[in-house]
C-alpha cells in the first residue's frame, strides 16, 4: 500500500517523540539530526506535540552564541496511557506517564482455571480500578491490552487463543463495556506488543530492519521495518515458530510436523532433556526449566546435550529468518532466553555459521534483550500512544503559513 502524506508525517512523528522520550530534555537541533529529518519538519512536529499536550518546553540552552535554544521533554505530567500484560497465571496493568515511565503498577493473580474472557476481564477490570483511584484526575489517554493467541487487531477479537480454546471472542468490546471507559482500546498479541516496547524504548530505537525472537513456550519473531512494526495481511506475520525444518520432525501444536516451535519452544526442549534422561518434571514449567540451567551450570550429561542439540535447531531456524529477511539486528527475548539464555545462546552463536549465508550473518547483529521492565506491557501502552496520535485531527492536518 502506498504510504500517504499523513502516513509519512505520523512515522516522522513517532520518531521525533521516541528519540525525545529516550533523551530528554534536547532540542529541535539535535532532534533533527538524531532523525535524519530537516530542522523545518521537526519543528513543525513538535509544534503539534505541544498542541496535542503531549511535549513541553522546559528550559533553554546556549546555542554558542546564537539565541538560546528551547529544551524539550515528554509532558510527564499530563495524560497517562495503560498497558495490560495478560498471561495464563497473572494479569499485569501498568500506567505510563508520556515519557513511557511507569506511574502505577498492580498485578492480579490468575489461578489456571480463571480462563473465561469474564473471569480475565474481571480481574482487569480490578486492576484498573485501583490504578484509576490513584491516578485522581489524570486523563487515561488510552488503553492497550496484550492477549495471547491469534488477535484480530482491527476488529478487536481473539481470534483463537489455544490454551484457552477461546474462539472469535469480542473482547475489546466486553472489556470496553466492562471498564466504562470513554477511551480507545487496542488489542495485540505479546509477539507484537514486546516489538513496539522494543521500537520505543529497546534496543530497537532507530533500528532500520528488526527482528525479535521471543523463546517461551510457544515462539514467533516480532519483526519491524524503518521503525513500524510490519503486521501482514492479517497480522499473521511473524510466525517464525510455525516454519518447517523438518517435514518429518515431531508433531507441533498447530497440527503441522517438524516446525521451529516443536524443537525449541519450551515443552519441547523439556521433553528433549526428558528423553536424554534429565527430570523435567520439576514442579512447574518455569521450575524445570531453572532446573535445566542448573544441571547445565553443573554439567550433567543430559543437560549439556540438550543444550547443544536445541541450540543447532535453533540455529536451523535463525539461519533462515538471516536469510529471508536480511536484519540489521536480532533481539532475543521470552523468559526461556531469560531462564536459559547463559547456556542456550553461547551453542547457538557457535552453530549459526554453518547455516546462514554469510553476508545476512555479518550484516546482523545478535543480542539479549537486558530490559528488566515489562516489554509487553510497555509495548502495549505504546501502542495506544501512537493510537493516540494517530487520531487526534491536528497532526499534521493543520496547513503551515
Amino acid at each position: 500500500m502506498k504510504s500517504t502524506s499523513r502516513d509519512i508525517r505520523l512515522r516522522n512523528c513517532f520518531a521525533v517523540l521516541r528519540h525525545l522520550i529516550a533523551d530528554a530534555p534536547t532540542s529541535r537541533q539535535i532532534l533533527a539530526r538524531e532523525t535524519d529529518l530537516s530542522v523545518a519538519t521537526v519543528s513543525n512536529l513538535v509544534t503539534d506535540l505541544i498542541e496535542l499536550g503531549v511535549v513541553v518546553e522546559v528550559g533553554r540552552e546556549d546555542s554558542g552564541g546564537g539565541r538560546p535554544r528551547a529544551l524539550l521533554a515528554p509532558n510527564a505530567a499530563g495524560g497517562v496511557m495503560i498497558g495490560v500484560d495478560v498471561a495464563e497465571t497473572y494479569v499485569q496493568l501498568e500506567a505510563y506517564d508520556l515519557a513511557l515511565t511507569v506511574v502505577d503498577r498492580v498485578e492480579e493473580r490468575m489461578e489456571v482455571s480463571e480462563n473465561s474472557p469474564d473471569q480475565v476481564i474481571g480481574h482487569i477490570a480490578s486492576a484498573m480500578d485501583q490504578v484509576r483511584g490513584r491516578l485522581g484526575d489524570r486523563a487515561v489517554l488510552g488503553v492497550g491490552v496484550s492477549l495471547p493467541g491469534q488477535v484480530d487487531v482491527a476488529w478487536g477479537v481473539s481470534g483463537f487463543a489455544p490454551n484457552w480454546n477461546w474462539h472469535d471472542v469480542p473482547f475489546r468490546r466486553l472489556l470496553t463495556e466492562r471498564l466504562e471507559l470513554d477511551v480507545p482500546v487496542y488489542l495485540d498479541n505479546p509477539l507484537k506488543t514486546i516489538t513496539v516496547g522494543e521500537l520505543w524504548f529497546g534496543d530497537g530505537r532507530g533500528v532500520d530492519r528488526l527482528a525479535v525472537l521471543i523463546l517461551g513456550t510457544g515462539v514467533g519473531a516480532g519483526l519491524a521495518f524503518g521503525g513500524q512494526l510490519y503486521r501482514g495481511a492479517t497480522n499473521s506475520a511473524g510466525e517464525w515458530g510455525h516454519t518447517t525444518i523438518n517435514p518429518a520432525g515431531p508433531e507441533c501444536r498447530c497440527g503441522a510436523k517438524g516446525c521451529i516451535e516443536s524443537y525449541v519452544g519450551a515443552p519441547a526442549i523439556l521433553r528433549q532433556w526428558a528423553a536424554l534422561g534429565g527430570r523435567p518434571d520439576t514442579g512447574s514449567q518455569t521450575e524445570a526449566m531453572a532446573a535445566l540451567a542448573a544441571a547445565w551450570e553443573a554439567g550433567e550429561p543430559s543437560a549439556v546435550r540438550t543444550v547443544e542439540t536445541v541450540a543447532e535447531s535453533l540455529a536451523a531456524g535463525v539461519a533462515n529468518l538471516l536469510n529471508l529477511v536480511n536484519p540489521d539486528l536480532v533481539v532475543f527475548d521470552g523468559w526461556v532466553t531469560a531462564a536459559l539464555g547463559d547456556a542456550l545462546v553461547p551453542e547457538f552463536e557457535r552453530r549459526l555459521a554453518a547455516h546462514a549465508m554469510e553476508a545476512p550473518l555479518k550484516a546482523a547483529r545478535l543480542k539479549r534483550n537486558t530490559e528488566e521492565r515489562n516489554m509487553v506491557a510497555l509495548g502495549a501502552a505504546a501502542l495506544a500512544l501512537e493510537g493516540h496520535l494517530n487520531r487526534l485531527n491536528t497532526v499534521g492536518s493543520r496547513s503551515r503559513r
